[in-house]
Protein backbone atom coordinates (compact mmCIF):
# COMPACT_ATOMS: atom_id res chain seq x y z
CA UNK A 1 0.00 0.00 0.00
CA UNK A 2 1.67 3.18 -1.16
CA UNK A 3 0.92 6.57 0.33
CA UNK A 4 1.44 9.43 -2.10
CA UNK A 5 1.21 13.18 -1.89
CA UNK A 6 3.25 16.29 -2.40
CA UNK A 7 5.61 17.62 0.26
CA UNK A 8 3.52 18.76 3.23
CA UNK A 9 0.53 16.56 2.38
CA UNK A 10 0.75 14.79 5.74
CA UNK A 11 2.28 11.43 4.82
CA UNK A 12 5.01 11.43 7.45
CA UNK A 13 2.69 12.85 10.09
CA UNK A 14 0.14 10.11 9.39
CA UNK A 15 2.79 7.39 9.60
CA UNK A 16 4.17 8.87 12.82
CA UNK A 17 0.64 8.67 14.27
CA UNK A 18 0.40 5.05 13.16
CA UNK A 19 3.73 4.33 14.86
CA UNK A 20 2.75 6.10 18.10
CA UNK A 21 5.17 9.05 17.81
CA UNK A 22 2.31 11.55 17.54
CA UNK A 23 -1.23 11.51 18.91
CA UNK A 24 -4.09 12.19 16.49
CA UNK A 25 -6.27 15.29 16.90
CA UNK A 26 -9.23 13.34 15.55
CA UNK A 27 -10.16 10.09 13.85
CA UNK A 28 -9.23 6.58 14.89
CA UNK A 29 -6.83 3.78 14.08
CA UNK A 30 -8.39 0.40 13.41
CA UNK A 31 -6.38 -2.81 13.67
CA UNK A 32 -8.20 -5.99 12.73
CA UNK A 33 -11.39 -3.91 12.73
CA UNK A 34 -10.97 -2.74 16.32
CA UNK A 35 -10.02 0.79 17.44
CA UNK A 36 -6.63 1.11 19.13
CA UNK A 37 -4.80 3.98 20.75
CA UNK A 38 -1.07 4.01 20.14
CA UNK A 39 0.60 6.23 22.72
CA UNK A 40 4.17 5.26 21.89
CA UNK A 41 6.30 3.28 19.43
CA UNK A 42 6.47 0.53 22.07
CA UNK A 43 2.68 0.22 21.97
CA UNK A 44 2.72 0.20 18.15
CA UNK A 45 5.35 -2.57 18.17
CA UNK A 46 3.18 -4.46 20.67
CA UNK A 47 0.35 -4.32 18.13
CA UNK A 48 2.61 -5.65 15.36
CA UNK A 49 3.48 -2.36 13.66
CA UNK A 50 7.10 -1.81 12.65
CA UNK A 51 8.60 1.23 10.99
CA UNK A 52 11.79 1.74 9.01
CA UNK A 53 12.59 5.43 8.98
CA UNK A 54 14.31 7.15 6.08
CA UNK A 55 17.13 8.04 8.48
CA UNK A 56 18.04 4.74 10.09
CA UNK A 57 17.93 4.25 13.86
CA UNK A 58 21.03 2.06 14.19
CA UNK A 59 24.10 2.36 16.39
CA UNK A 60 27.00 2.11 13.96
CA UNK A 61 29.54 0.82 16.51
CA UNK A 62 27.41 -2.26 17.32
CA UNK A 63 26.93 -5.46 15.34
CA UNK A 64 23.78 -6.35 13.43
CA UNK A 65 22.62 -8.74 16.16
CA UNK A 66 23.28 -6.18 18.89
CA UNK A 67 21.21 -3.57 17.04
CA UNK A 68 18.38 -6.04 16.43
CA UNK A 69 18.05 -7.22 20.04
CA UNK A 70 18.73 -3.86 21.69
CA UNK A 71 15.95 -2.98 24.11
CA UNK A 72 14.44 -6.46 24.16
CA UNK A 73 14.27 -8.72 27.19
CA UNK A 74 16.59 -11.68 27.00
CA UNK A 75 15.25 -15.14 27.81
CA UNK A 76 18.51 -15.56 29.79
CA UNK A 77 17.86 -12.64 32.13
CA UNK A 78 20.80 -10.23 32.21
CA UNK A 79 22.79 -12.33 29.75
CA UNK A 80 22.32 -11.83 26.02
CA UNK A 81 21.41 -14.88 23.98
CA UNK A 82 23.31 -13.93 20.81
CA UNK A 83 23.29 -17.45 19.41
CA UNK A 84 19.52 -17.67 19.51
CA UNK A 85 19.19 -14.15 18.11
CA UNK A 86 21.65 -14.88 15.27
CA UNK A 87 19.70 -18.02 14.37
CA UNK A 88 16.43 -16.03 14.19
CA UNK A 89 18.08 -13.27 12.14
CA UNK A 90 19.40 -15.88 9.69
CA UNK A 91 15.90 -17.42 9.46
CA UNK A 92 14.33 -14.03 8.68
CA UNK A 93 17.12 -13.27 6.20
CA UNK A 94 16.46 -16.52 4.35
CA UNK A 95 12.67 -16.18 4.50
CA UNK A 96 12.58 -12.71 2.94
CA UNK A 97 15.85 -12.52 0.99
CA UNK A 98 17.45 -10.04 3.40
CA UNK A 99 21.05 -11.24 3.20
CA UNK A 100 22.84 -9.74 6.21
CA UNK A 101 25.57 -11.22 8.41
CA UNK A 102 24.35 -11.00 12.04
CA UNK A 103 27.95 -10.61 13.25
CA UNK A 104 28.84 -7.75 10.91
CA UNK A 105 29.52 -4.36 12.44
CA UNK A 106 26.93 -1.91 11.17
CA UNK A 107 29.45 0.83 10.33
CA UNK A 108 30.94 -1.52 7.71
CA UNK A 109 27.61 -2.12 5.93
CA UNK A 110 26.35 -0.37 2.82
CA UNK A 111 23.26 1.83 3.06
CA UNK A 112 21.19 -0.95 1.46
CA UNK A 113 22.44 -3.48 4.00
CA UNK A 114 21.67 -1.09 6.86
CA UNK A 115 18.14 -0.77 5.58
CA UNK A 116 17.86 -4.56 5.61
CA UNK A 117 18.99 -4.54 9.25
CA UNK A 118 16.18 -2.10 10.05
CA UNK A 119 13.66 -4.36 8.28
CA UNK A 120 14.99 -7.42 10.13
CA UNK A 121 14.77 -5.48 13.40
CA UNK A 122 11.04 -4.85 12.79
CA UNK A 123 10.40 -8.45 11.69
CA UNK A 124 12.31 -9.77 14.72
CA UNK A 125 9.79 -7.88 16.87
CA UNK A 126 6.95 -9.71 15.02
CA UNK A 127 5.78 -6.82 12.84
CA UNK A 128 2.67 -7.69 10.82
CA UNK A 129 2.48 -4.20 9.39
CA UNK A 130 5.71 -2.67 8.13
CA UNK A 131 5.89 1.05 7.35
CA UNK A 132 8.77 2.03 5.07
CA UNK A 133 9.45 5.76 4.94
CA UNK A 134 10.70 6.61 1.44
CA UNK A 135 12.56 3.31 1.26
CA UNK A 136 14.39 3.87 -2.03
CA UNK A 137 15.46 7.48 -1.48
CA UNK A 138 18.93 6.48 -0.24
CA UNK A 139 19.45 3.36 -2.37
CA UNK A 140 21.37 2.78 -5.58
CA UNK A 141 19.22 1.60 -8.54
CA UNK A 142 20.27 -2.09 -8.07
CA UNK A 143 19.53 -1.87 -4.32
CA UNK A 144 16.14 -0.29 -5.06
CA UNK A 145 15.31 -3.08 -7.51
CA UNK A 146 16.28 -5.70 -4.92
CA UNK A 147 14.11 -3.94 -2.31
CA UNK A 148 11.11 -4.09 -4.65
CA UNK A 149 11.55 -7.87 -4.86
CA UNK A 150 11.84 -8.11 -1.07
CA UNK A 151 8.68 -6.00 -0.56
CA UNK A 152 6.72 -8.23 -2.94
CA UNK A 153 8.01 -11.34 -1.14
CA UNK A 154 6.95 -9.93 2.24
CA UNK A 155 3.48 -9.06 0.93
CA UNK A 156 3.06 -12.53 -0.59
CA UNK A 157 3.84 -14.03 2.82
CA UNK A 158 1.08 -12.03 4.50
CA UNK A 159 2.97 -9.00 5.80
CA UNK A 160 1.22 -5.68 5.23
CA UNK A 161 3.82 -3.32 3.76
CA UNK A 162 3.25 0.41 3.46
CA UNK A 163 6.07 1.93 1.45
CA UNK A 164 5.31 5.55 0.80
CA UNK A 165 7.36 6.52 -2.18
CA UNK A 166 6.53 10.09 -3.03
CA UNK A 167 8.69 10.90 -6.02
CA UNK A 168 9.18 7.59 -7.80
CA UNK A 169 5.86 6.71 -9.39
CA UNK A 170 7.25 3.81 -11.50
CA UNK A 171 8.30 2.04 -8.27
CA UNK A 172 4.88 2.67 -6.74
CA UNK A 173 3.20 1.10 -9.76
CA UNK A 174 5.64 -1.82 -9.74
CA UNK A 175 5.22 -2.82 -6.12
CA UNK A 176 1.86 -1.54 -4.84
CA UNK A 177 -1.53 -3.18 -4.87
CA UNK A 178 -3.18 -0.04 -3.50
CA UNK A 179 -2.35 3.64 -3.51
CA UNK A 180 -3.79 6.29 -1.20
CA UNK A 181 -3.33 9.89 -2.21
CA UNK A 182 -3.15 12.63 0.46
CA UNK A 183 -3.55 16.35 -0.08
CA UNK A 184 -3.33 18.86 2.78
CA UNK A 185 -3.78 16.14 5.39
CA UNK A 186 -6.90 14.66 3.78
CA UNK A 187 -7.35 11.44 1.84
CA UNK A 188 -8.19 12.37 -1.74
CA UNK A 189 -8.63 8.84 -3.04
CA UNK A 190 -7.55 5.23 -2.63
CA UNK A 191 -7.15 3.23 -5.83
Amino acid sequence: HALLGENGAGKTTLMNILYGFYQPDEGEILLDGKPVRLGSPKEAIGHGIGMVHQHFMLILSLTVVENVIMGLKSPRGLLLDRGRAEKRINELSAQYGLRVDPRAEVWQLSVGERQKVEIIKALYRNARILVLDEPTAVLTPPEAKELMIIIRRMAQRGLAVIPFITHKLPEVLEVSDRVTILRQGEVVETI
